[in-house]
This record gives C-alpha cells, structure tokens and sequence, in this order.
C-alpha cells in the first residue's frame, strides 16, 4: 500500500504558517494552474470540496496531481492508503502527485465526532 509514502508526502509539503503566506507558486505552476482551474481560488475551491467530510466514501485522500504529459492538473481521490502512482487506481492513469490530504476519519473525528 501507499500509506507510508502518502503519510512522508503529506509531512514534507507542511510549512509554518508564516512561511506558506510567502510562498508563490513557480511561473510554469501558477500557469498550470490557471489553464487547469481558471485561478487559484478556483483550484483551492475544488480540491476543498472533494475533501470536506462525506465527500469521500469511506477513508482515502485527495491529490491535486499533474499528468503524466505534465500539461494540466486535476483534483483527484484515492481509496483508503492508494495514491496517484499506483497503476491502476485512476481511470486515466499514473499521476503524479503535487498537493495531498488525509482523509481518514482519524484526521477530522475529534473535530466533527463522526
């Protein structure tokens, strides 16, 4: 399974909130961005929504990936500790993961209790 390196994945893109505010991101992303999304809001619109609490059945995560032509990004899901890498997971192929978020109940239920 995936767990362990989404767990590494997920620690290593954390920074202080400090940090994060000045954080741009690089041309070529802010352009992925804009022509995958239409702005930034737009993007941390979507991949808020595809991992609010019941958006997910069961426990996974969600990625905002980039494909494997490196030409778009999309928000995604994955089932319980799978990730964009694994064959097979997504309809339309290997992806490689950019920004990823734990969406097993562990990481809300003290905050929601369900």
């Amino acid at each position: 399974g995936g767990g362990h390196y989404n767990h590494a994945f997920f620690w290593d893109e954390m920074a202080p909130p400090d940090v994060a505010a000045k954080t741009k991101p690089s041309a070529e992303l802010e352009g992925l961005i804009k022509n995958s999304f239409g702005s930034m809001d737009k993007m941390k619109a979507e991949f808020e929504a595809a991992s609010a609490p019941g958006a997910v059945f069961g426990s996974g995560w969600v990625w905002v990936v980039v494909n494997q032509a490196g030409d778009k990004l999309s928000v995604v899901g994955t089932p319980n500790q799978d990730n964009p890498l694994m064959k097979g997971v997504l309809a339309e192929g290997v992806a490689f993961p950019i920004l990823g978020i734990d969406v097993w109940e562990h990481a809300y239920y003290l905050k929601y209790q369900n």
